[in-house]
């Protein structure tokens, strides 16, 4: 069985949301989150994984702009 996260989003349209994301082996979560838009991916953001505290397991992802 996987492990998961809840991870949260940081600007953007999706700020102040969350995301539960598996975890890869190594305990880590997907280094980004294509958040879709109402639109569907036509109106979809990018948000890219951040360290909060470094040496723990403290994530967010940031939104970096729209995918397209």
């Amino acid at each position: 069985m996987a492990s998961s996260a809840e991870i949260p989003l940081v600007g953007g349209a999706a700020d102040g949301e969350t995301v539960t994301v598996e975890l890869d082996p190594n305990g880590r979560p997907p280094l980004t989150h294509h958040h879709l838009g109402p639109e569907g991916l036509a109106e979809a953001e990018i948000y890219e994984l951040e360290s909060v505290d470094a040496g723990a397991d403290g994530w967010r992802y940031c939104w970096r702009g729209p995918a397209v």
